[in-house]
């Protein structure tokens, strides 16, 4: 009697393996070089992020800087990072589906 592993299934099994653990390390460099923008107030505040959720710039319109406002400017600044980070999770969810067939991995979004 066969089990699953035994004989050229366990290789083959080993060879998909090594091809996803592959794709994976290229979508985790295409993900670091991959820049995402989000914005709040109508394009004043603008942030770029990187397909990991790191901060790669911050664009403020000039008009938005008011002394007296700076309470309005963190809060445009909290919803474009926000807007953008949720950006890189649809990107990074689509991704790892084009990789894994559409099965979800567990722990990794």
């Amino acid at each position: 009697m066969k089990g699953p592993f035994q004989g050229g299934n366990m290789g083959n099994l080993l060879k998909q393996a090594q091809k996803m653990q592959g794709k994976m390390l290229k979508m985790q460099e295409d993900l670091e070089n991959l820049e995402i923008e989000g914005t709040s107030g109508g394009g004043m505040v603008k942030v770029t992020l990187n397909g990991k959720g790191v901060l790669r710039s911050l664009k403020i319109s000039p008009e938005t800087v008011d002394p007296q406002e700076t309470e309005m400017l963190e809060d445009l600044i909290i919803a474009a990072f926000n807007d953008a980070h949720s950006r890189v999770e649809e990107a990074a969810k689509l991704e790892m589906e084009k990789i894994s067939g559409g099965m979800p991995l567990p722990g990794l979004f």
